[in-house]
């Protein structure tokens, strides 16, 4: 089917927040009560681009902890295990190595496409701002960011309430070695050279554009509000309300990591 085009974005008055660097568990957690206060209609669609305050894994919602990570390697690195309420794959996360995004719309600005084509759509305007620096990157269905240099991010997305939550996680840069400390990718499966190309198939945006990483994101929110709109906002103090009581009674419990799908 043919996607919309970038216009229908702009019948909505897109707001944009940058916050300080949070606990992994934190950004789980505001996930979703931003994703309930948009589908409540206490919010108007929205752009939040993340800042991490440690390292960590995030898990998908229906993967295994145990199959996934390597938690003896997590404790060694310092690294925090977390499970999303999204699908996919595990990330592994590092401050300052990592550019993460999420966008809280209405299901409406999506009616009628498959969830492959709605992926797609959500992250053209990244793939832009991309290209403005340099870096020819596309969709690798159903939902991996890559060049032909590697693999750059990759996205997941839930939805509720009328509303959709879809995020992308992509590599600025990455320590391979630690990454493969902590993260099991199919270690049984491997062998050492798959372990390597394993390792190799991400190529980060810091070696892609040589540029800092806030200039990366700086361009991406320049890209955003000129093809749709944006205006600055912040997280109002219901919204951190929701987003504590959410680490205290899911996120922060073990019951949450651990549940097995």
């Amino acid at each position: 089917m043919s996607i919309p085009p970038s216009s229908s974005w702009r019948a909505y008055d897109w707001q944009v927040i940058q916050s300080a660097p949070m606990k992994p568990v934190l950004h789980m957690a505001l996930d979703e009560a931003l994703l309930e206060a948009v589908a409540a209609g206490r919010r108007p669609p929205t752009l939040r681009i993340w800042e991490w305050a440690a390292s960590a894994v995030v898990i998908g919602r229906f993967q295994s902890l145990r199959n996934e990570v390597d938690l003896d390697g997590a404790q060694r690195h310092g690294v925090q295990v977390v499970r999303r309420i999204t699908g996919g794959g595990a990330m592994f996360i590092e401050p300052g190595n990592t550019i993460t995004y999420s966008i809280y719309a209405l299901v409406e600005l999506v009616a009628g496409m498959s969830m492959i084509d709605s992926y797609a759509f959500f992250d053209r305007w990244v793939l832009d701002a991309l290209a403005s620096l340099g870096v020819e990157a596309w969709y690798q269905p159903i939902n991996d960011i890559t060049s032909a240099a590697g693999k750059i991010g990759g996205a997941a997305q839930t939805r509720r309430g009328g509303a959709v939550l879809h995020h992308v996680t992509m590599a600025y840069d990455i320590d391979n070695a630690k990454m493969m400390e902590v993260l099991r990718i199919g270690r049984e499966k491997l062998s050492d050279k798959g372990i390597a190309s394993a390792a190799k198939r991400v190529d980060p945006l810091r070696r892609q554009t040589g540029l800092p990483r806030e200039a990366i994101i700086e361009r991406m929110i320049d890209t955003f509000r000129a093809q749709n709109g944006l205006t600055e906002s912040s997280i109002t103090p219901e919204e951190w309300e929701a987003a504590e009581r959410l680490v205290a009674t899911k996120f922060g419990t073990q019951e949450w990591l651990r549940a097995v799908p």
